[in-house]
């Protein structure tokens, strides 16, 4: 979950610095393939032994690990094809908008110039 919603976070960001949808969507699943890589590629292989039923009652708990590796690869895959597919289609080349709803960002519908904070 996380890494979509960054996913979706860059791309917005880019999109809303100029970049058309499309390209948009692309360099956010670019600036997040690696970080994605490297947390989903040492999960998949410490869950192998127990997906392979390996050790003491391995056949019981052989089950467990194949649907967690299973998961795991379809919410990878999910999260670097079919979310930023979702964010070009839900996406308008007409109406840049941000999504942010920091009352300190010039760009948000909540923004005020009085500070919030002293």
């Amino acid at each position: 979950m996380a890494n979509t919603i960054l996913l979706v976070t860059f791309a917005d960001q880019n999109r809303r610095e100029g970049l058309g949808v499309r390209e948009s969507a692309i360099e956010g699943a670019a600036a997040r393939l690696r970080p994605i890589t490297m947390t989903s590629a040492p999960m998949l292989a410490g869950m192998l032994p127990m997906a392979l039923a390996f050790g003491e009652a391995g056949q019981q708990t052989a089950p467990l690990g194949r649907a967690v590796m299973g998961a795991l690869v379809a919410s990878t895959l999910t999260t670097l094809f079919v979310v930023p597919a979702v964010f070009m289609i839900l996406q308008s080349e007409k109406a840049p908008k941000t999504s942010s709803l920091d009352p300190t960002d010039p760009v948000s519908p909540n923004y005020s110039a009085i500070p919030t904070h002293v």
